[in-house]
C-alpha cells in the first residue's frame, strides 16, 4: 500500500478535471498545427522573456484604455480560433477576418459605452518556447448599459513577438447572452 492518496475537494476536483481537459485539448491541436510549437528541449529563455513582455504590454495597454494595444500584437497572418460553442466560435484566417468577424462587432456591443470592455486584472502570463499563456478577466458595460464581464484565457504562438496563432477560452454562457442581446453599433 505505498500508492499516494489523492483526496480533492469539489472546487479543487473541477479545477484539475479543467485543467486536465485543456492540456489534452491542447496537445491534440498542437499536433495538428502543420508547425507544432518547438518542445521545451528548444527554450530560449531570451525570448520567452521578450515574448511574454509583449503581451504584457499589450494587455496593460488595452487595460488603460487603449482600444488599439492589441492591435500591435497580432501578425497579418495571425491564425485566431475560438473554441467551444460559442456564437463566435470557430478559426478565422489572418488579421482582416479577424477583425471583420470577431473583434470589430465585438467592440460595436460596447462602442456608445462610456465604460468599453478591457481587462480589468492580468491574473498570469507564463510562457513555454514560443507560446505564451495570458490569463485575464474582462469587463465593460455594453451598449444597452448592461454590464458585461468574463474570464479569458489565450493561448499564444508569437513569432517576433507578434501572434501567429492563438486559441481563445472563456465562458461562452456569458458571450453568449451578450453577444445576442447587444446590437452592434454602426460606425
Amino acid at each position: 500500500m505505498n500508492e499516494p492518496l489523492i483526496c480533492l475537494t469539489g472546487a479543487l476536483r473541477q479545477v484539475a478535471l479543467a485543467a486536465a481537459i485543456l492540456a489534452t485539448n491542447t496537445v491534440s491541436m498542437v499536433m495538428a498545427q502543420p508547425n507544432p510549437v518547438p518542445s521545451s528541449a528548444q527554450r530560449d529563455p531570451a525570448i520567452e522573456t521578450a515574448n511574454k513582455a509583449a503581451v504584457r504590454t499589450a494587455l496593460d495597454g488595452w487595460m488603460k484604455g487603449n482600444g488599439n494595444a492589441l492591435q500591435t500584437l497580432l501578425s497579418d497572418d495571425i491564425e485566431w480560433t475560438i473554441a467551444g460553442n460559442s456564437a463566435a466560435s470557430g478559426t478565422t484566417r489572418g488579421r482582416a477576418e479577424l477583425m471583420r468577424k470577431v473583434l470589430e462587432p465585438f467592440g460595436a456591443r460596447f462602442s456608445r459605452s462610456n465604460d468599453r470592455f478591457r481587462p480589468r486584472l492580468i491574473r498570469g502570463i507564463y510562457a513555454d518556447g514560443d507560446n505564451v499563456i495570458a490569463h485575464f478577466d474582462g469587463a465593460g458595460t455594453t451598449n444597452d448599459g448592461e454590464p458585461y464581464q468574463n474570464s479569458y484565457v489565450w493561448i499564444l504562438t508569437l513569432r517576433e513577438q507578434k501572434v501567429v496563432r492563438a486559441t481563445a477560452f472563456f465562458d461562452s454562457i456569458a458571450f453568449d447572452a451578450m453577444w445576442r442581446r447587444v446590437v452592434p453599433a454602426e460606425p
